[in-house]
């Protein structure tokens, strides 16, 4: 893999992490070294829930260090930087484990500028990462039911710490563990936050997805996960990491959207605006595929293909995604047969009102204390001056950041 870009893909795609063959990326939210912000920033992490049993781990690629693949030791401030394996699954040789204090106490830690950046957080028991030769980081999986995590308690939230600003934001697009919220303060005391989930929001999450499938039949309560020792909920996945664990969720659920859809933009034109321009797309009946002018030609999409928003939707040049990433926003908030231009005729209250809907993300974003962060994966998606939907913050002269595990509220989190 030869940019940074492609090595996040492949993190989100397989959990393991590695170094790219140079520091070209695409994302204003990756990196490359530069001198305007500070070469580190402290982050305090609150312990928001009811557990004095929680753990943090912060991993990422090490911008000014050729952008190797590191985590934090224990003392929240040394970088450790994995020699490569002989073998698969070798352990690591430093305790990356940082060991939060009671509820509603605050530990401090020192980041470096980071690529492909995460807050990893756990209750009731550490967690494993390991090595892979590369060195590549093999992350915690909850797709995978043999992974020694899987049955553990865990959530994280994303961030880049490069150059020009710290970019954070709390991500749902694959699973619900528990509550995160941010506070990001930069030295001139300004503050933003990003609220997340209250702090039942697991539960809540699962009892509308129960509701959903009561209404519909769909497989939305299929997403729940529970302990297996326990019978507690632990998780509720995202549709595409449920179909990732068994593929016969969600078979054909799109089809008559899709249909419709295909129909409309037979006989009319599906505007699209980008950073490249607007390109107008209509379906090509030799073909049945939704094109746009020669830049990208869309087959009609699979149910993974558009909750997981890859496949037909993460292909081609820079200008190709461009339109993909917001076709499948359209797919997941069901807009595209009330709004022909997308995304800039976008209005949020359209949002999710068809009955075929990613309605995983409608719960979360009805659920949001601030109706922000990401249900999908193209959540960031939305019109010139429109507003937020993915929940982050960032900053280019960062002073603070406060990750809140449990959410905001010190009340219980389940």
């Amino acid at each position: 893999m030869s940019t940074i870009d492609e090595v996040i893909q492949t993190r989100k795609d397989s959990n393991v992490l590695e170094a790219p063959l140079n520091s070209v990326s695409t994302s204003t939210k990756e990196a490359v070294v530069s001198t305007q912000t500070n070469p580190t920033v402290k982050v305090a992490l609150l312990n928001n829930t009811n557990s004095s049993n929680v753990y943090a781990y912060v991993s990422g690629l090490a911008v000014d260090n050729n952008n190797a693949p590191y985590l934090l030791k224990s003392d929240g401030s040394t970088p450790y930087y994995p020699a490569s394996p002989s073998n698969t699954g070798a352990a690591l040789s430093a305790n990356c484990a940082i060991k939060l204090g009671a509820p509603g106490s605050t530990t401090t830690v020192t980041v470096p500028h980071t690529a492909g950046g995460r807050f990893w957080f756990s209750k009731g028991a550490t967690l494993t990462f390991l090595l892979n030769p590369g060195p590549a980081l093999v992350e915690p999986s909850v797709t995978n039911p043999s992974d020694p995590n899987y049955n553990i308690s865990w959530e994280f939230c994303e961030f880049a710490f490069n150059s020009n600003e710290l970019f954070v934001n709390i991500s749902y697009a694959d699973f619900v563990c528990f509550s995160i919220a941010l506070e990001l303060e930069n030295n001139s005391g300004v503050v933003s936050t990003v609220q997340g989930l209250p702090a039942n929001g697991l539960d809540a999450v699962c009892d509308k997805l129960i509701a959903q499938t009561a209404t519909d039949g769909a497989d939305w309560s299929s997403l729940i996960v529970k302990s297996p020792s326990t019978g507690a909920r632990l998780r509720a996945l995202s549709p595409g990491d449920g179909i990732s664990v068994n593929n016969s969720l969600f078979k054909g659920y799109y089809k008559s959207y899709i249909d419709a859809v295909w129909s409309k933009y037979t006989s009319s034109d599906l505007q699209v605006n980008t950073a490249f321009g607007t390109l107008p797309g209509r379906v090509d009946t030799s073909t049945s595929e939704l094109n746009f002018s020669g830049v990208v030609s869309l087959p009609r999409p699979s149910e993974a293909e558009i909750f997981s928003c890859n496949g037909i939707f993460a292909s081609g040049d820079e200008e190709a995604k461009a339109v993909e990433a917001r076709v499948a926003a359209a797919f997941n908030r069901s807009t595209l047969l009330v709004n022909s231009v997308q995304p800039n005729n976008e209005v949020v209250s359209t949002y999710y009102k068809d009955n075929i809907t990613n309605h995983y993300s409608r719960i979360l974003h009805e659920l949001f204390l601030d109706k922000r962060g990401y249900g999908f994966a193209y959540d960031d998606v939305r019109p010139d001056n429109g507003a937020d939907q993915s929940g982050s913050v960032s900053d280019p002269n960062p002073k603070l950041l406060t990750v809140k595990v449990g959410g905001v509220s010190s009340t219980t989190s389940k």
